[in-house]
């Protein structure tokens, strides 16, 4: 097949020379991003799809189930707070590295706690030594997340040619809504066995899976080759020595700008998935396969808007395409929860498809935009630390929900306030990013 050439450039610099790639070679390359991706979100999602459902009364029982709850959230909530660690961690590995050297651990690490889950002893056999145990797992899933979104989506974004970088990033996205399909699946599959089978053992197998899937992403892995930006930078010793420090001393305004606009992506996330899930079984007293399976809907959905949205990116400006998604995002934070109080399948199914599909515009070329937030010797951090400082806060956002619905009497408007606030927060900080990068090229 002819080959085409693909000028590998940064937001910051000017182009590097043209580099000569097969074009099938990079949609490999791509895919190979997305797939791993996707195998690596199962392991990560998993957790939040039962946290409610199974840990709460497995691994947290208590008198008063708002309480368990929330110790299971708690727990969830604990791989956001690790994730910040392995942004430093990955980052400083994928800045002065290589990508694929950092891709190919975090998916080991994530694999490995994953499946490691599946084993635990619940609290009813292990007492307190259960919950903690499950506390640590969920750090280490959290070190591996923290250095995986950054560095798939450099390895989509440098691959690509400059007019498909959003609809390239968008393909990595993909790794989300299809991790998000993996793992409910997986667990409505282990729902639907008769009698108490899943609290009693059912809940274990889509954890123990896991080791068979991190294989795939790990061959999947080991076969990319590194990107030729990174090349670059290494042949002409612009890799820093510390580059999360340098990134704290050359521009931590632009990294409060990345950790701001990246922020409804992960807590808007978790509150319309892993709240939900809490919100519908709990509160509403409704089946759990009711919610997990408008969240499999909401996925398809998320899939689809994802692939158009990239699209559009590359027509309009990523940026402009991120505006755009916040601003569905607070139009429909209301209406959401107004459609799941109806308690009505349909109309729940109908409340993911709009929460997890229209709302996921902006999550599309958001990987393109923070990377012109940064210089390119520190992509991978710069990436790395916005996605997961913002995922610090989202990993208690489970929890604070929970709060916010306890203070609003039990009525759906607590959590959908708090969503609507993340969301102009997020709407605020990208017209910001906008302004900042206006002289950039998209």
């Amino acid at each position: 097949m002819k080959s085409t050439p693909l000028t590998v450039t940064s937001s910051n610099e000017p182009a590097a020379a043209p580099v000569s790639l097969d074009a099938a070679q990079t949609r490999k390359i791509v895919l190979a991003a997305y797939i791993g991706t996707a195998l690596e979100w199962y392991d990560f999602f998993l957790f939040g799809t039962v946290a409610a459902i199974v840990f709460a009364p497995l691994f947290f029982p208590g008198d008063v189930p708002a309480m368990s709850i929330m110790g299971a959230f708690l727990s969830f909530g604990v791989g956001f707070a690790a994730r910040p660690l392995g942004a430093v961690v990955f980052g400083h590995i994928g800045d002065k590295y290589g990508r694929r050297s950092a891709l190919v651990i975090t998916v080991m690490m994530m694999g490995l706690a994953t499946t490691l889950i599946g084993f635990l002893p619940t609290y009813a056999t292990a007492g307190v030594v259960a919950p903690i145990l499950l506390t640590i797992l969920r750090a280490v899933q959290g070190i591996a997340a923290g250095g995986e979104w950054g560095g798939a989506t450099l390895l989509a974004i440098e691959y690509a040619p400059p007019k498909k970088r959003g609809l390239y990033a968008a393909i990595v996205q993909l790794g989300s809504p299809t991790g998000t399909l993996l793992s409910s699946g997986a667990v409505a599959l282990a729902a639907s066995l008769p009698g108490n089978a899943f609290l009693e053992w059912a809940w274990r197998v889509p954890f123990v899976i896991s080791i068979v899937l991190v294989g795939v992403a790990l061959w999947l892995r080991w076969k990319v080759e590194e990107t030729p930006a990174f090349q670059q930078l290494a042949s002409e010793n612009k890799t820093e020595k510390m580059p999360v420090l340098e990134l704290f001393r050359q521009v931590p305004g632009r990294l409060l700008l990345g950790i701001a606009t990246y922020l409804y992506c992960n807590a808007g996330f978790f509150i319309i998935t892993a709240f939900m899930i809490s919100y519908v079984t709990r509160t509403l007293k409704l089946p759990g396969h009711v919610i997990l399976t408008a969240l499999t809907c909401g996925a398809i959905m998320q899939m689809v808007t994802l692939v158009v949205s990239g699209k559009l990116a590359d027509r309009i400006g990523s940026t402009q395409t991120v505006i755009i998604g916040y601003v569905i995002t607070l139009l429909l934070a209301f209406p959401m929860f107004w459609l799941v109080d109806t308690r009505e399948p349909m109309y729940i199914n109908l409340a993911m498809v709009l929460g997890l599909g229209l709302a996921t515009v902006a999550y599309a070329p958001i990987g393109n935009v923070l990377t012109r937030l940064f210089p390119p010797h520190l992509h991978y951090s710069g990436l790395g630390l916005s996605a997961n400082l913002s995922g610090l806060i989202a990993g208690f956002m489970p929890a604070l929900a929970t709060w916010f619905l306890m203070l609003s009497d039990g009525q759906s408007w607590g959590p959908a306030l708090l969503l609507s606030l993340i969301a102009a927060i997020s709407l605020i900080a990208t017209l910001a990013t906008l302004y900042v990068t206006r002289h950039q090229p998209d």
